[in-house]
């Protein structure tokens, strides 16, 4: 991988583009050019390859690209080629549905571990298979004996910071917050904070944009 900071929407196109790749691979295609992939994806052949070529040479002239090779070289280049353990903070409504998505495991990520203040029997009952619910006061030892780099914070913004720091104590690198209330974190930890109000109220601004038209 080339040296030099690549863009945070580049990074974002990369994930659109392991989707596109994984449909058209069940589809039974082989191989694909830039303009189909654009057409597929809805993004310009010239910024697919432009993104494509932060990362080195892909494809081959007059060919155009093998589904599955670059598959893998996307998800080699976004650490997606092992599967990924994720500690959960936060087991209330917010939190079992997070558990019950069965998006997480077909990218690579599992919830192996969810951590909650109240560890009663509807909480037990609604951990997966492979998941294991402690108490919070378990947070460090086990992240840290498990050696999880990555947690998802799906407690009331109250608590939200007391749950980072704690995490970033347990050794957490990365974090995907519900909260709705921005982190205070060391440099070394990534954060990406998902409100899921501010995504509505995005969504209403350009429809009554459209509207007033």
């Amino acid at each position: 991988m080339r040296k030099f900071k690549v863009p945070e929407v580049t990074i974002f196109r990369l994930s659109l583009y392991l989707r596109c790749l994984s449909e058209l691979e069940e589809e039974g295609v082989e191989v694909i050019s830039s303009a189909e992939l654009g057409q597929r994806c809805g993004i310009n052949p010239a910024q697919i390859r432009k993104d494509l070529a932060y990362f080195g040479e892909f494809g081959t002239r007059g060919v155009g690209y093998y589904v599955k090779d670059l598959k893998e070289d996307i998800k080699r280049i976004m650490g997606l080629d092992k599967e990924w353990e994720v500690a959960l903070v936060g087991v209330g409504n917010l939190g079992r549905a997070l558990l019950s998505y069965q998006g997480f495991k077909r990218h690579g990520f599992k919830i192996s571990v969810a951590f909650d203040k109240v560890v009663d029997e509807e909480r037990l009952s609604a951990m997966p298979e492979g998941c294991t619910l402690y108490h919070a006061d378990k947070m460090v030892e086990v992240i840290r004996e498990r050696k999880i780099k990555l947690a998802i914070i799906a407690v009331h913004f109250s608590e939200a910071q007391k749950v980072a720091d704690v995490l970033v104590e347990a050794g957490i690198k990365g974090i995907l917050n519900f909260a709705p209330v921005r982190l205070n974190v060391p440099k070394d930890v990534v954060v990406r904070h998902i409100d899921l109000g501010v995504e509505l109220e995005m969504l209403t601004f350009f429809l009554s944009a459209r509207i007033g038209k």
